[in-house]
């Protein structure tokens, strides 16, 4: 039993093994994440009743909440596979964290961008140094010195290492923006999915909510394979032109 599985997760943890899998999961993958993208977006703004107190500001959290979770999702998956590049020097896994860190970087912009959108009608202001924004905006910086230090070094072996280490080290900070609002006194609501009695939200505007959270997680799951297949091919055209 433990043999048969240690030689599927060398199957499909090789290259070669990666790319037969993303060609079952992309055909289908791809226009899902899409649909769902699609349906929960129309469904948030247009049909998603307004919030008592907020009206229809309320509606950026169908783009800022899906982010928000996304870019911790992202961070904790790149130290990760950056866990198994430096334990086991898997190439698959230092492709994947060099994959990743740009839609990471991305997604947490994003997330920063709509939540000062969103605090502009709700604070009166598009920032303040609170404890969940700061610490989210400390997340895009971990992204941008991991982005920066893997285009500094030319050597790939060497700055997957490096950029490995910065990413497992950083993953600190994902509990202080998780338990930024508990810890300290915060401007940003609470938690309102994830919580010991359920989520606070109303079902009318949470089933839209948790479709377009399902497709933010699918298009990275998407953008991923197709990330990862373009670096073992870009590995592959190198090797060729060394030989």
């Amino acid at each position: 039993m433990k043999s048969t599985l240690h030689k599927r997760l060398q199957h499909w943890g090789s290259p070669a093994g990666f790319e037969r899998l993303s060609r079952h999961i992309l055909p289908w993958l791809t226009p899902l994440a899409w649909l769902l993208l699609t349906v929960g977006i129309v469904w948030g703004l247009a049909f998603a009743p307004p919030d008592y107190q907020q009206k229809d500001s309320f509606r950026i959290i169908y783009l800022h909440v899906p982010a928000a979770m996304l870019s911790m999702s992202i961070y904790i998956f790149l130290a990760a596979v950056s866990l198994m590049h430096f334990v086991w020097r898997s190439r698959l896994a230092a492709w994947m964290a060099r994959a990743a860190a740009p839609y990471g970087a991305l997604i947490t912009a994003l997330a920063l961008a709509t939540g000062a959108i969103w605090g502009k009608p709700t604070w009166g202001t598009f920032w303040t140094w609170d404890a969940r924004l700061t610490s989210e905006l400390i997340l895009l910086f971990l992204y941008l010195a991991y982005l920066l230090l893997q285009a500094s070094i030319e050597e790939r072996d060497q700055a997957d290492r490096l950029a490995a280490i910065l990413a497992i080290v950083g993953v600190i900070n994902i509990p202080i923006i998780h338990y930024s609002v508990v810890w300290w006194n915060s401007l940003h609501q609470g938690a309102t999915l994830f919580r010991a009695d359920g989520p606070s939200i109303d079902g009318t505007m949470l089933r839209p909510l948790v479709i377009t959270l399902l497709a933010f997680y699918a298009l990275f799951a998407d953008y991923l394979i197709r990330a990862v297949g373009n670096l073992i091919l870009e590995h592959r055209i190198r090797r060729q032109l060394e030989t």
